[in-house]
C-alpha cells in the first residue's frame, strides 16, 4: 500500500484522501497515519488560539476524536487539511470561550512547536500583545504566519470567503499592532 501512496503523490493524487479511503475502507492504521502526519499542526494551532499548552493538548485529543467520528461527512473534494484546521479552529474558539480563558504569560515559541528553532529572540510585549488578542484574532494570525496557509485556505478554514479572510486578518493585524504600541510605551 506504501508503493500506492507513493505513485499517489507523483502523480499529485492528495494522499489524504487515499488514507481516508482506506480508513473508511476499515484500515484503522491509515487514520493513525493521518493523525501522525497533522499532529503537530493542530497542536501548534490549538496553543496558538488558547495559550495554554495543557488545555491545546486536550483540545488536540477532542478534534482529532472529531475526525474520527465524522471522516464519512468529509467533502473528498476538498483538501483535507483545510477541512481538518477548520474543525480545529472552530474547535479551539470554542474552548477558548467556554473557559473564558484568559491567556496566561507564556514563551511565543512554546505556542509553535517545532518552529521554535527558527526564532532566535522573541520580544515579550510580542508575547503579551498576541496573549491579549481574542482567539479568533489569534487564530487568524496563526494559520497565517506559523501555517503558512493561504486567504484562500484561510477562508476556508474559518468559514468565510477569501474576502472576509483578508479583512479578519487585516483586522487582527491592526488589533496586534495597537496592543503592541501600547506595550512599547509601558
Amino acid at each position: 500500500m506504501s508503493a500506492l501512496i507513493d505513485k499517489a503523490q507523483a502523480g499529485g493524487f492528495d494522499e489524504d484522501v487515499l488514507l481516508i479511503e482506506r480508513y473508511l475502507g476499515g484500515d484503522e492504521t491509515a487514520f493513525q497515519r493521518l493523525y501522525a502526519k497533522y499532529y503537530d499542526k493542530v497542536y501548534a494551532l490549538a496553543r496558538g488560539v488558547l495559550f495554554d499548552t495543557e488545555e491545546a493538548a486536550d483540545t488536540v485529543q477532542e478534534i482529532f476524536t472529531l475526525v474520527y467520528r465524522h471522516l464519512h461527512r468529509f467533502d473528498r473534494r476538498a483538501r483535507f487539511s483545510t477541512w481538518l484546521f477548520r474543525v480545529a479552529v472552530n474547535r479551539s474558539i470554542q474552548q477558548a470561550r467556554r473557559l473564558k480563558v484568559r491567556p496566561k504569560s507564556t514563551e511565543l515559541t512554546e505556542a509553535i512547536g517545532h518552529e521554535a528553532e527558527e526564532i532566535a529572540v522573541v520580544d515579550p510585549k510580542i508575547e503579551s500583545a498576541l496573549s491579549k488578542l481574542s482567539p479568533s484574532d489569534r487564530a487568524a494570525l496563526v494559520l497565517f504566519y506559523w501555517e503558512d496557509l493561504s486567504l484562500q485556505e484561510i477562508g476556508e478554514s474559518l468559514g468565510c470567503g477569501v474576502n472576509a479572510a483578508k479583512t479578519r486578518l487585516y483586522r487582527a493585524r491592526e488589533r496586534f499592532r495597537e496592543i503592541y504600541e501600547q506595550e512599547r510605551e509601558i
